[in-house]
């Protein structure tokens, strides 16, 4: 039997980080950039990060948080306060020493003018906010204080994959203060909820939301939760996370208020985040063997409209109708906005076009000719089904089908990548079973998935399965109830259930 061929190649059985490479480059989303670890977000990638930014900024701003920005550099002195943030950073930092370049003896371009004290480049900002909003709070009367920036960040990775793990990324990070550990603790947990309803809601991402474990926490936190999604490698792909801080930054940069009895007392704080990552997520969870899959609700645009010509005599009639089509359908609206709808112009064969936007992953495509000008009738082609089915529609049913369908694809992606993780993901009780799930014999083979066992909150448990598999505690689901049983590993009694998982 000969292969199906595919837009992309390899295909994801044969090699799954090669094909996640080839799905971008076929999408067009990104690129390698000169500079080590970076890469070139190009405008069909960064339109995704916009329509991730507009959604997630007015969640933010529903829950009261506004936006700030603050510096790019952080004086070293400021990580030094808090031992705990440092120790969890310090391989990542880059470090900024020297001010300017002079030409040397022999003529080439070196560092000088020695600063004075080193700059970090942020690799996170609660240690700059933090000191911000030392000068910023005074009473209780300026609590909860919601302020979140949208930003880059360098961390100074040294394996790195475009959009999961690069040097410098896009974020969003929430930063607030709070008059009680309680009000704290809400917020957190909230703000994890947001990112948990966006991710099913626009991403059609399914996500178990859970706490990490002491040893995965963020560095200087009292408790770090997070969303956890499952790739089509099986593997879990960290989402978002939200991060309880306590006191301790409060302490570290002075963030002191006057409470209604007017005693000093230090504020508690949170801080939380998600990233380009996403993107990465979004191209794992969804995509094909052809290319990108992207929910509507996310993707830069709804509808292309290619145009076919056998011939010249035809252009002018064919490009007419499609003109007026296109400003027929931008009349038309989904979820409150105006259908973003493609004419495709470009001097290329009606089939080239059909597979770029295939490749691309416009949910909708509409193919117009003299054929279907003449018959009446189009074929709308989903990008979530196979190129070829089609559903034949009159121009008249368009601007109400449309957006019907498009939440009917949202829909279908969310069920298939909930009934994938659902397939993948098991309950082990003993260590035989564990170690097979997780084992391979062919190191590219896609292999494993969830597993919900006992863990005895051991951490000597978690270095050996990180040693021996790869595998980590993704976390302890919020929901997972109390339930007496043993850790398969260590033997030691548990209270309950945790999620494993290989992961990026």
């Amino acid at each position: 039997m000969s292969k199906q061929k595919t837009a992309v190649s390899p295909i994801r059985i044969e090699n799954y980080p090669e094909w996640y490479q080839a799905v971008l480059k076929a999408a067009d989303l990104s690129e390698h950039s000169s500079v080590r670890g970076c890469m070139v977000i190009k405008p069909w990638g960064y339109s995704i990060w916009e329509n991730i930014q507009k959604s997630l900024d007015s969640r933010f701003k529903e829950t009261g948080h506004e936006n700030a920005y603050f510096p790019l550099f952080i004086p070293l002195s400021y990580f030094e306060k808090e031992a705990q943030h440092i120790e969890g950073f310090a391989k990542e930092c880059a470090v900024v020493t020297h001010h300017r370049l002079e030409k040397n003896s022999e003529g080439r371009l070196v560092p000088a003018g020695e600063l004075d004290e080193p700059l970090i480049v942020r690799p996170t900002s609660e240690m700059i906010i933090g000191h911000t909003f030392a000068k910023w709070v005074e009473s209780y009367r300026d609590l909860p204080l919601l302020i979140n920036q949208w930003a880059n960040v360098v961390r100074w990775e040294m394996r790195t994959r475009m959009f999961l793990r690069t040097a410098e990324f896009l974020w969003q990070e929430g930063h607030t203060v709070h008059a009680t550990r309680q009000e704290a603790e809400e917020e957190t947990l909230k703000m994890l909820q947001v990112y948990s309803e966006f991710a099913h809601s626009h991403l059609a991402i399914p996500v178990i939301m859970g706490e990490k474990t002491p040893s995965e926490r963020f560095p200087g936190a009292i408790a770090t939760y997070t969303i956890e999604a499952m790739m089509q490698d099986r593997k879990a792909l960290q989402s978002g996370t939200s991060h309880f801080l306590g006191q301790n930054f409060s302490k570290s940069c002075g963030i002191q208020f006057r409470n209604q009895d007017g005693v000093q007392e230090f504020g508690w704080t949170t801080s939380w985040g998600v990233t380009t990552r996403l993107i990465g997520g979004l191209v794992m969870t969804h995509s094909d063997d052809d290319g990108l899959v992207l929910p509507p609700r996310i993707a830069p645009a709804h509808l292309a409209i290619i145009p076919i010509m056998h011939n010249e005599a035809t252009k002018a009639q064919v490009y007419s109708y499609c003109e007026q089509l296109e400003r027929s359908l931008k009349t038309a609206h989904y979820h409150g906005a105006p259908l973003k709808v493609i004419f495709d112009k470009r001097d290329l064969r009606g089939g080239d076009k059909s597979w770029n936007w295939i490749k691309k992953g416009i949910p909708l495509r509409l193919e117009i000719g003299m054929r279907e000008i003449e018959s009446g009738t189009f074929n709308l082609a989903r990008r979530d089904k196979a190129h070829r089915d089609t559903t034949p529609l009159a121009p008249s049913e368009l601007e109400h089908q449309i957006p019907r369908i498009l939440d009917e694809i949202q829909s279908n992606l969310l069920k298939k990548a909930t009934q994938f993780r659902n397939q993948h993901t098991v309950k082990i009780d003993n260590k035989k079973d564990f170690y097979d799930f997780f084992s391979s014999s062919d190191p590219n083979a896609i292999h494993g998935g969830f597993a919900f066992s006992h863990w005895a909150e051991d951490i000597e448990v978690e270095e050996q399965l990180k040693n021996d598999l790869g595998v980590t505690v993704r976390c302890i689901p919020l929901d997972s109830p109390l339930e007496n049983g043993v850790c398969p590993i260590s033997g030691k009694p548990s209270r309950r259930r945790v999620l494993y998982a290989k992961s990026y």
